[in-house]
């Protein structure tokens, strides 16, 4: 079921497994994961999530599906939209308080590491000045997890031009998706290279190929859709699809410019 499709009692139903510390450990797992959704996501909700990170007693695991949550919620609302109710996910002051929560856990060398990480991919959504600083020491680790949050957070951090272009060449697959998403991000020019030598590569690693696609339009969108041509006869219809979403959000037109009129591919 898709979660606009959810009855109007889910997000009760949620806040009270959150709540409930007897519950079944599988069923707060799932509920943590879902409250994040902008269907049920509200103050309360929100609470009963922040709530869960602060508790040390609760399991690794539920506190960092907890925080990771609370991303979404902090990301929408960092639009500055607390004067319009009808964009309101939560409260401004629960937003601060989301906030600075984060920012003192994340300063806690007494949480757990998995769980700092999370908090700090989480709170870089919403971007503070703190954020530089964290995020340069934890790329600069000799530990490859924190050397991927870094570069995760990079894609919301500004200042990190030189690192993202670094990171492009790192030989950990996930750093490297991590840097041809932050350079797509921020449009960085010098990427391009290697975010249209991705895409020439094809489909070898898909999730890297869809990120590569968004990427390009976003740094050269008119030499974008001339490298796309093939991608638009691939069997894969996420790709294909990707593509075109791609371009939409680009705000470039699909006119007969871009097409072949036999067989409708982008040239």
């Amino acid at each position: 079921m898709l979660s606009w499709e959810w009855p109007k009692e889910a997000g009760r139903v949620l806040l009270a497994i959150l709540r409930d510390g007897r519950a079944d450990a599988s069923d707060r797992l799932l509920a943590a994961e879902l409250a994040g959704d902008f269907t049920v996501i509200s103050d309360e909700l929100a609470d009963a999530l922040l709530s869960i990170v602060q508790q040390g007693d609760e399991s690794e695991q539920l506190r960092t599906e907890a925080v990771l949550s609370l991303g979404p919620a902090l990301e929408y609302m960092d639009e500055d939209l607390f004067d319009d109710s009808d964009e309101v996910t939560i409260s401004e002051g629960m937003f601060r308080r989301i906030q600075d929560s984060l920012r003192r856990l994340y300063m806690d060398a007494g949480v757990p590491k998995e769980v700092r990480r999370r908090i700090l991919e989480t709170s870089v959504r919403a971007p503070q000045d703190w954020h530089r600083d964290v995020v340069r020491a934890a790329y600069v680790s000799d530990k490859e997890d924190w050397k991927l949050t870094a570069v995760f957070c990079m894609g919301f951090v500004d200042g990190f031009d030189d690192q993202i272009l670094e990171a492009l060449g790192s030989k950990n697959p996930d750093i490297h998706y991590e840097a041809v998403r932050a350079a797509g991000n921020w449009g960085l020019d010098g990427a391009w290279p290697h975010i249209a030598a991705v895409i020439a590569a094809g489909e070898s690693d898909k999730p890297l190929l869809l990120a590569a696609i968004e990427a390009a339009t976003y740094i050269r969108p008119q030499e974008a859709v001339e490298i796309f041509g093939d991608l638009m006869d691939s069997d894969d219809e996420d790709i294909v699809e990707a593509v075109y979403e791609a371009m939409a959000m680009a705000e470039l037109p699909l006119d007969d410019e871009y097409f072949d009129e036999d067989d409708e591919t982008i040239h």
